[in-house]
């Protein structure tokens, strides 16, 4: 952004410049003296002074909260797969797509590919380096929006009540895609507001705009909503003028700001065989938990007040626009005549001058406020999520953007007459307020669920982790393998060369082994471990290590299955331990299968697995990867996405009218005694 002003803006009102008799000199003297000029000298340290401040102080947040999420260690398996050679996969050999963030898994991959430093440092400096360049972006944007720093006092507002939220702090590193999705967020507002407030658009510029916007689908599914908003308004709005016409340019754009998203759709869906990632089956993203959702919202508004600084930095902006409008009412008719398009009138005439008014910060700013407004809704649907706050940061970053910086004082008689004395005054303590509140949020424990999990369902990751592990910052693989468990995870692996499969006690206390059968093949067979926390587990073993959850995030069979009707949310499927033990074909008799499991089970579970739905869904990430299965994953995918299994063995092969191996015996018939 541009801090440079006219010398037009530099004259208070009246003044004139005196002295002057053509030395350089004489004219430096005098423009030191002149109060505006000196104002926009302070406005714009201040403004520079106010981000730089802004941004370290979030960055000092971050690292006092720095570790990497279990969620986060899932990315890094895929990123192991990807530099060993196996494509992006969590198991070699089985196409599943456990990142809903495609974008963040590659982006990993690139910067871990040309640095070769450690996975987990890569991730962590990665996401803490897109967390402040994110909070950079929204202030520089807010500052165009509010017009420069030249003749008025920009200091930070909605980036310090953004930082002030612990949950912030958590998720600047930890290894999830919250850093990438509000890094796009920001950029795609400074881009949308540069191209607004342009007096020519450059087409270099234009199609890097659609681009930006154009990678909404693979930075987050649902941050299409946002990016597909943007692209319908550069597409209505009117064209720059070129060599090619109008409808050309806009076809140009539908090409550019497409490409990826279309490509990666289309790559998406022949190759893992599903149009969304696997992640959106598993946890169900298109079902309905409002009265869940509206719990998670309250859960980050409550404890901190979030509520007050958004309602005043709302009225503030909402005071300062309308004191600014008389003052712009003269300029503003102008524009429309000099914008309205001759010889038209009537319906042709109101269309143009909408599509006029399309390419304005006002446009930009009703854009992103509406976009947060529907992707709350969307989180209120889906039942927000089990992580504090961690899925309404977007939103909360999206609605503070067109206050990120805020216009606290003005220079000039024509300032101080556009805004009441009052009010004039009034900013500076309404400023002065609101970095009070953000000490108290900053220091306010918001969740205090702890080293448990809360009666709804939701944990503070971070907090939950760090105590559960006994580290200040979990970060390294090995940091979890003090996790209950995970040590004896990998004793147990390391104890049977045979192979076998983990399943865990009904206790949660230790490991049971499922021997493969006989005869064991030349170096053992494969291990597999069924468990909940993939990160964590699929971290500290090697790559041949199968590792498959019961939640289904990376496990095709759990992913398909019924959701439990009052599980936790994002765990709200639990796939019982005789479909792995089927699916890997371990011994399923006792005394070698784990005491808990029940044979009758086991052997139902084999003959479900022979549903011919059952076996075409589990060919799409297991077959080859042929050009013709490449195709029948691209025809069959939306349906796949729809297929569910029953979890009850017996019900499935019900559901299959499949021969049950086990029926279960009629009651016997009671006679009367005679």
């Amino acid at each position: 952004m541009s801090l440079s002003i006219s010398p037009d803006e530099m004259l208070a009102d009246g003044e004139q410049r005196e002295g002057t008799d053509g030395s350089g000199d004489t004219l430096d003297r005098v423009r030191l003296r002149d109060p505006a000029r000196r104002f926009a000298l302070f406005a714009r340290l201040a403004f520079v002074g106010g981000v730089v401040t802004t941004v370290v102080v979030f960055a000092c947040g971050a690292w006092a909260r720095r570790w990497i999420a279990d969620d986060g260690l899932i990315v890094l398996r895929t990123v192991r797969n990807l530099l060993a050679g196996n494509g992006p996969v969590f198991n070699a050999g089985d196409r599943v797509e456990t990142n809903t963030s495609a974008a963040w898994t590659y982006v990993i991959w690139f910067f871990s590919w040309i640095t070769h430093a450690r996975l987990e440092y890569v991730s962590l400096f990665t996401a803490l380096t897109l967390s402040l360049l994110a909070i950079t972006f929204a202030m520089l944007g807010a500052a165009r929006l509010w017009g420069g720093a030249a003749t008025q006092l920009l200091l930070p507002a909605g980036a310090i009540v953004y930082i002030a939220v612990p949950p912030a702090r958590d998720y600047a590193t930890s290894g999830l895609e919250n850093c990438l999705v509000i890094f796009w967020l920001g950029v795609l507002w400074y881009l949308l507001m540069r191209w607004s407030q342009a007096e020519r658009v450059r087409l270099p510029n234009l199609f890097g705009l659609v681009f930006w916007a154009g990678l909404c689908w693979v930075v987050r599914p649902e941050m299409t909503i946002l990016g597909g908003l943007a692209l319908m308004l550069v597409f209505c709005a009117p064209m720059p003028a070129s060599r090619l016409r109008p409808i050309l340019l806009r076809a140009c754009v539908v090409v550019v700001g497409g490409a990826v998203p279309v490509g990666y759709q289309i790559w998406r869906m022949g190759y893992y065989g599903l149009p969304v990632p696997n992640t959106a089956v598993a946890k169900e993203a298109g079902g309905a938990k409002w009265g869940q959702g509206f719990k998670y919202l309250w859960d980050l508004s409550g404890p901190y007040f979030l509520w007050a600084p958004l309602l005043v930095l709302a009225i503030v902006a909402v005071v300062i626009l309308r004191s600014r409008r008389a003052q712009r009412a003269s300029v503003a008719d102008d524009d429309s005549e000099s914008t309205a398009t001759p010889g038209r009138s009537g319906l042709l005439g109101r269309i143009e001058s909408v599509r006029q008014q399309l390419r304005t910060s006002r446009a930009v700013v009703t854009l992103f406020l509406v976009g947060a407004v529907l992707l709350i809704i969307f989180e209120l649907r889906v039942g927000g999520d089990f992580m504090h706050g961690r899925m309404l940061l977007p939103q909360l970053f999206i609605l503070l953007l067109p206050v990120s910086v805020l216009p606290v004082w003005r220079f000039g008689a024509v300032a101080r007459g556009a805004l009441h004395r009052n009010w004039a005054f009034a900013l500076p303590v309404v400023w002065v307020a609101m970095i009070v509140w953000a000490f108290f949020a900053a220091n306010t424990t918001g969740n205090k669920s702890g080293a448990g999990i809360s009666a709804d369902g939701i944990v503070d990751e971070r907090i939950y982790y760090v105590l559960n592990s006994g580290h200040d910052h979990p970060i390294l693989a090995e940091d979890y393998l003090d996790y209950p468990r995970m040590r004896a995870m990998v004793d147990d692996i390391d104890n049977t060369p045979n192979g076998g499969l983990l399943l865990n006690s009904p206790s949660f206390m230790m490991w049971y082994i499922a021997p493969p059968p006989l005869p064991i093949p030349a170096g053992g067979a494969d291990h597999t471990v069924y468990f909940l926390n993939l990160g964590m587990t699929s971290m500290n073993v090697p790559l041949d290590v199968r590792v498959i959850d019961q939640e289904g995030l990376a496990y095709p069979l759990a992913a398909h299955s019924d959701r439990l009707t009052d599980g936790r949310i994002g765990h709200d499927k639990s796939l019982y331990p005789d479909w792995p033990l089927a699916d890997t074909g371990m011994v399923d008799i006792h005394p070698w299968m784990p005491w808990y499991l029940d044979e009758k089970w086991a052997k139902q579970a084999h003959a479900a697995l022979t549903c011919p739905a059952t076996q075409d869904l589990l060919a799409s990430s297991r077959a080859p990867l042929t050009l013709s299965r490449f195709k029948h994953n691209l025809v069959q995918a939306w349906g796949f996405s729809k297929y569910r299994i029953d979890r009850v063995p017996k019900y499935e092969i019900e559901r299959c009218h499949l021969v049950d191996p086990a029926p279960t015996p009629p009651p016997p018939v009671l006679t009367p005694p005679k």
